[in-house]
């Protein structure tokens, strides 16, 4: 499927779907979603496919939620998350692209980067984490490394999730005060909160540079999440075509007579996790 370069105006300022979905309908649809992503799995694998997926856009866009779900019933082993830690002493010394290289997926896998390269492009950019030579290299680099991957036989795929500075808010506000998702805001995230500005002209400035044919930028419009997931999903489909080669399910043998020789342990020979369900 060809893909097309992307126009119009800045991603912040285009039009969003703002309709919330049923959530009847977004489970249904999740659930068909995600049984074509095994199908898609299973024909990466059996054909020895290597498919890199990025994904990027500004803190609470909701990228984790969207990884997750395309993670939750595919075989963890032949499709990874990849989200990497700020850069060791010794990564800082190598050439840039280095660390990322070595997370590339072999034949039958497909690798999902939660930030990727593009770090550089962004929060390093913004926050001032690498020098404006290191930064117009990058830009330079960038699609020809790019390229090179794609040349090689790898289908690299880039989305950037749009979320509006309203949103973006909420969001973090409701991670705010709830415990199980304070987590999230690391003091990076509140600095970034007070720079959407310098933000976006980074994100303008890298879109530039590296929204190539081999490998175009897809903006997914995020403000509403369940959409979000389910477009993207969607989309991911049908930028890998697959068939289904789902295997056959095999047939069960009856189970073995039980060994009447067998005594089990006595009950209270072993530690139970107690039952605190009422």
């Amino acid at each position: 499927m060809a893909s097309k370069k992307r126009s119009g105006p800045s991603v912040e300022e285009a039009p969003r779907s703002t309709g919330k979905v049923p959530t009847a309908y977004y489970e249904e649809e999740m659930a068909r979603l995600q049984v074509e992503l095994v199908k898609q799995q299973e024909f990466v694998r059996a054909r020895g496919l290597r498919v890199v997926v990025l994904f990027e856009g500004r803190d609470a866009a909701g990228k984790g939620g969207a990884i997750q779900r395309i993670t939750e019933s595919v075989n963890p082993r032949a499709t990874r998350v990849v989200a990497l830690p700020a850069p060791t002493e010794r990564e800082r010394g190598q050439w840039y692209f280095q660390r990322y290289v070595e997370h590339l997926p072999t034949r039958g896998e497909m690798v999902l980067f939660d930030r990727s390269w593009y770090n550089r492009a962004g929060v390093e950019r913004v926050m001032g984490f690498c020098t404006d030579e290191e930064y117009e290299e990058f830009l330079r680099s960038c699609p020809e490394f790019e390229r090179m991957l794609v040349r090689s036989g790898i289908t690299v795929l880039k989305y950037w999730f749009s979320v509006s500075d309203t949103e973006q808010e909420k969001r973090f506000q409701a991670r705010l005060h709830d415990p199980t998702k304070r987590w999230k805001l690391s003091p990076m995230d509140l600095e970034a909160r007070n720079r959407w500005v310098e933000f976006s002209k980074a994100k303008d400035a890298m879109f530039a540079a590296t929204d190539i044919p081999e490998a175009p930028w897809w903006v997914v419009e995020a403000d509403v999440k369940k959409r979000a997931r389910l477009n993207v999903i969607s989309h991911l489909l049908t930028q890998v075509p697959y068939e289904d080669l789902t295997p056959e399910p095999p047939e069960l043998p009856p189970r073995p007579p039980v060994d009447e020789d067998y005594v089990r342990p006595p009950l209270d020979s072993q530690r139970f996790v107690p039952d605190v369900v009422p």
